[in-house]
């Protein structure tokens, strides 16, 4: 006997709600002052605002609104890098694009932050997916937003869950991935590919011992954010991120990357479940924007490669290279203006219109 994975139409009416499937939002301490690491925008109106993703887990964000906007307006979710929070690179985006006309949301990751989640510090392909498409449904419901005129934008490791988001979210119409890591590959794989399957099995085995020792002592301890001090011959990576998380330039107080980093088997689960599987499908519009010096410009080159590659829908995806920038150029400028505000805007209304 054959059974439909998707329950049919007929069905889903017969359905009755219960108290169990009802959404409740979490009630959240929000910091009401201004904490971020930009100066606030005259040009936006800010606000804090929470939503639930489908999990039952309460986000916090940042709301960016143009002043004086009028009528329904194009919108634009934005989260990332992988360890950092909203006060940071997705809130500096997120009020840029709303300078810009856009009605922007800046918000922290499940386990992140301000946002709920328990335990603390733990990171998951699918989850975190999710939080895009949760964004989605927050805006599709604002009266001030055209539900069908939505796009996202993720940042390094968010750049590589916005792609897996579009993948699967069809009311998704444009999405920005900027100086992308794919979480998976980087997990599974290490830093340019440099794991073969032994070194990949005595991770497992060294996270899983892990595991057992948190069980036994109740606790999950965190491995450790971006190193302090920073020893001499770090890679030139590890100096780029240093110079963002650990300095003024972007230090935050929750921020993972600048304090105490991720559990130790946070990111276990990406190891085995990889993201972009069906990248090649989305039809929606994709801007891969990356530093032609990152150390990560690899993730993007070849994610715009599988992305185009035997597919269909390749006329509105493309892979924006900025010429001697570097991977945390694109979280704040870098000093330099790399960011390609110009091109964003471009490209957002385009394919929000």
């Amino acid at each position: 006997m054959a059974f439909s994975v998707v329950s049919s139409a007929a069905m889903m009416a017969q359905s009755t709600t219960t108290m169990d499937n009802k959404i409740v939002k979490q009630e959240l301490q929000l910091t009401q002052e201004w904490d971020k690491t930009f100066p606030k925008s005259e040009k936006v109106n800010h606000r804090k605002v929470t939503f639930v993703n489908r999990y039952g887990i309460t986000l916090a964000a940042d709301l960016y609104e143009p002043k004086d906007a009028a009528g329904k307006l194009a919108a634009i979710a934005v989260s990332g890098p992988f360890g950092a929070v909203k006060e940071q690179c997705s809130g500096l985006y997120a009020q840029t694009l709303a300078e810009r006309g856009f009605l922007c949301l800046a918000f922290d990751p499940s386990f992140t932050g301000e946002s709920g989640g328990t335990p603390r510090y733990v990171a998951s392909p699918d989850i975190n997916t999710e939080d895009f498409s949760a964004a989605v449904d927050f805006l599709s419901t604002q009266d001030n937003v055209d539900a069908e005129r939505i796009g996202i934008l993720g940042i390094c490791g968010w750049g590589g869950l916005a792609i897996n988001a579009a993948g699967i979210d069809t009311r998704i119409k444009a999405t920005v991935a900027s100086t992308m890591y794919n979480m998976s590959r980087v997990n599974a794989n290490g830093y340019f590919d440099s794991l073969d399957e032994n070194g990949r099995y005595q991770n497992r085995v060294a996270l899983n011992k892990q595991r057992t020792e948190d069980y036994r002592n109740g606790y999950y301890p965190q491995g450790g954010g971006v190193v302090d001090p920073l020893p001499d011959d770090a890679p030139f990576f590890v100096k780029d991120y240093y110079d963002y998380y650990k300095t003024s330039r972007g230090y935050h107080k929750r921020s993972l990357n600048s304090n105490n980093g991720w559990n130790v088997t946070g990111c276990l689960s990406f190891m085995n479940q990889p993201i972009l599987c069906y990248s090649n499908e989305i039809r929606s519009a994709v801007l891969l924007i990356h530093g032609e010096k990152a150390h990560s410009c690899y993730f993007s080159r070849d994610a715009y490669k599988d992305m185009t590659t035997n597919s269909n829908y390749t006329a509105n995806k493309e892979l924006y290279i900025i010429p001697g920038a570097v991977h945390t150029d694109l979280y704040d400028g870098g000093g330099k203006n790399a960011i390609p505000f110009d091109k964003l805007e471009s490209f957002y209304k385009e394919y929000l219109k």
